[in-house]
């Protein structure tokens, strides 16, 4: 594990985090003062300018109002006089009085009378002449960077005729506002002066805290290390009874579980070697791509491979089934195959047997593949089938369908001459079908043997199952029920139209023996594009079939309730048959079943092309 730096160690963010907790309310705390200070100081600044222009406004009314002589002084002498005699404070730079003709009549500035007796250019001044109404702003100098308050007041005098107050003048003055700007700065430099300090000191603080903090955490991080390696007799240090202490402590209890868990793994582990190295079966353990990851030697006895050299190869390419699985995906739906390993004279057949391993969430995590030769039951199962041949002479048995149909004739369904001949012509039909199953199960030998043919053609798979569907519910009890669940788009596939009849046959047969009072049977069938595969599945209501027999009910004569399929006249040849049929035309066949609530028989055919329907 790679040693954390300083600057990505938890010490450093805690000390950032203490100083930026103290760092942001201190600024905005400071920001807040500021703007309060900046308003307090300007009202303070304003106010002082309003009360000495309150009085100079005073002055200046009394001597607009005062009566003139010839030989006495001039409005213009009175107001120059009242403005030298005047002790202003030192923020006003500029103070001009300025009659209602917008002329300057005086101005406190002695260097600059020359303005006296001109007209006045300011906007502001009109303003207030024309309004009669105070104005003020703040000018701000772009070249020397001075901010400057500008104030007009205007001057009234009362008129005893009209009895209203008449503007008579206006006072313009001009204040530098740089004196509460300094006094601002100087104020906000305490305030940053403060502030550093205050930040210097909490990050000393926070170094001392951090390191309290991070001193255990940093010896929990070296433990693990050392836990990692799988020395578990080391514990860490307990400081306290605080969170810290608790998580120390917590630490310490992981330690021990893991020193247990490690112990009684390791015993689990050498019980399961133990297991593998002494089963007389093959196991092999591949991840969820199929990579071989585990094998006993029995399995390495069996293929005739050392775990070294297969260890990371594909289970399909070790056990050479890629002719019949696509991909490793394909195995959940497998079950079981027979792998002939046969070489020369040498006759070697193996039974795998796939099962997933999942996840507790149920996500696939692998297969365990099961390997038991069977060459010795392949054998056996080679003369059953040589006593099928033997017997099925004996299996000349009319069909329910055809007896059906001559019970309706013997009704009285004979004298109707429209219908008899239909129900004469089925009858006729299974007749012939039955003899045709008698030959074939003659020739069950011969599949075996690989000498079949079978008499494929281009099947409209739609209308082909409705049919048999329809033959059937026209002569099943009234206590079973149908459901159809059929694609709507056309599905063609390749195949021979008797022998999938009689694979169906079987299938529904079973169905409808098996169905209790009430119940329905199912028929879905289902289009995978994708796998260019139709699925077809038959369910019933039954009273199902366990679960570890489900994959024997394919084998010939195997009955899971011999006492009740002999009952209704089963032979445990027919889903024998069905498979010899379905694998023929290179498709699958299983089943799903759960006791007392039913069984699924599934099975697929490959779909017919486009290209190869259109040149047909």
């Amino acid at each position: 594990m790679k040693k954390v730096g300083f600057f990505q160690s938890i010490r450093l963010k805690l000390i950032i985090t203490i100083i930026l907790l103290l760092l942001f309310p201190i600024q905005i705390i400071g920001a807040y003062f500021s703007q309060q200070l900046e308003e307090q100081l300007f009202s303070n600044f304003k106010e002082s300018i309003v009360k000495n222009t309150q009085y100079l406004n005073y002055q200046l009314e009394q001597a607009f109002a005062k009566e003139r002589k010839e030989d006495g002084p001039t409005l213009q002498e009175d107001i120059q006089s009242i403005l030298s005699e005047l002790n202003f404070p030192e923020e006003i730079t500029e103070l001009q009085v300025i009659n209602n003709k917008s002329r300057v009549i005086g101005t406190n500035n002695p260097l600059d009378q020359s303005i006296v007796g001109k007209r006045s250019t300011q906007a502001r001044v009109n303003r207030t002449l024309l309004i009669g109404r105070a104005d003020e702003n703040v000018v701000f100098n772009k070249d020397t960077g001075d901010r400057t308050l500008v104030m007009t007041f205007p001057i009234f005098q009362q008129n005893n005729l009209e009895q209203k107050e008449n503007i008579v003048g206006v006072i313009y003055l001009e204040a530098t506002l740089e004196g509460v700007y300094e006094q601002l700065q100087d104020i906000n430099q305490i305030f940053a002066n403060g502030t550093f300090l205050g930040i210097s000191i909490s990050a000393l603080l926070g170094i001392v805290i951090a390191r309290t903090i991070t001193k255990p955490i940093t010896e929990m991080r070296k433990q693990a290390k050392i836990m990692g390696t799988g020395d578990f007799s080391q514990k860490v240090n307990v400081y306290g009874r605080d969170e810290i202490g608790q998580l120390a402590m917590s630490f310490n209890e992981l330690n021990d579980k893991l020193k247990l868990s490690q112990a009684t793994t390791e015993g689990e582990r050498r019980k399961l070697s133990s297991v593998l190295a002494n089963m007389t079966e093959g196991v092999i353990a591949t991840d969820h791509r199929g990579t071989i990851i585990l094998m006993n030697e029995p399995a390495s006895r069996l293929i005739g491979k050392s775990f070294e050299k297969v260890q990371g190869q594909s289970l399909l390419d070790v056990l050479h089934i890629h002719d019949r699985l696509d991909d490793i995906s394909e195995i959940q739906d497998t079950g079981s195959i027979i792998i002939d390993f046969s070489e020369g004279d040498q006759q070697l057949l193996l039974k795998a047997s796939f099962s997933m391993v999942q996840y507790e969430n149920e996500e696939m995590n692998g297969f365990i593949t099961v390997l038991s030769d069977v060459t010795e039951q392949e054998k056996l199962e080679r003369e059953r089938r040589e006593f099928v041949a033997n017997v099925s002479h004996e299996l000349r048995t009319p069909l329910t369908t055809m007896r059906s149909y001559l019970e309706a004739l013997t009704d009285g369904a004979w004298e109707d001459k429209e219908i008899a001949p239909r129900f004469l012509d089925v009858t006729q039909n299974e007749t012939e079908r039955m003899i045709r199953l008698v030959n074939d199960l003659l020739q069950l030998s011969k599949m075996d043997n690989k000498d079949y043919r079978l008499n494929k053609e281009q099947v409209y798979f739609n209308k082909f199952f409705k049919h048999i569907i329809d033959r059937f519910e026209f002569n099943k009890e009234d206590h079973i029920q149908f459901v159809r669940n059929l694609p709507d788009e056309d599905v063609w596939v390749w195949a021979d139209k008797d022998k999938m009849t009689q694979v169906m046959d079987n299938i529904i047969s079973n169905a409808i023996k098996y169905s209790p009072e009430g119940g329905t049977i199912t028929f879905t069938a289902e289009v995978k594009p994708t796998q260019q595969k139709l699925y077809i599945k038959i369910s019933d209501e039954g009273m199902g079939i366990p679960k570890e027999n489900t994959e024997k009910i394919f084998e010939r004569f195997y009955r899971v309730d011999k006492a009740r399929s002999r009952k209704l006249g089963g032979t445990g040849l027919g889903l024998a048959i069905s498979r010899e049929m379905i694998e023929a035309h290179e498709g699958n066949i299983w089943a799903e079943s759960k006791e007392g609530e039913g069984t699924t028989i599934l099975f697929t055919l490959p779909l017919m092309n486009d290209q190869r329907r259109d040149d047909e």
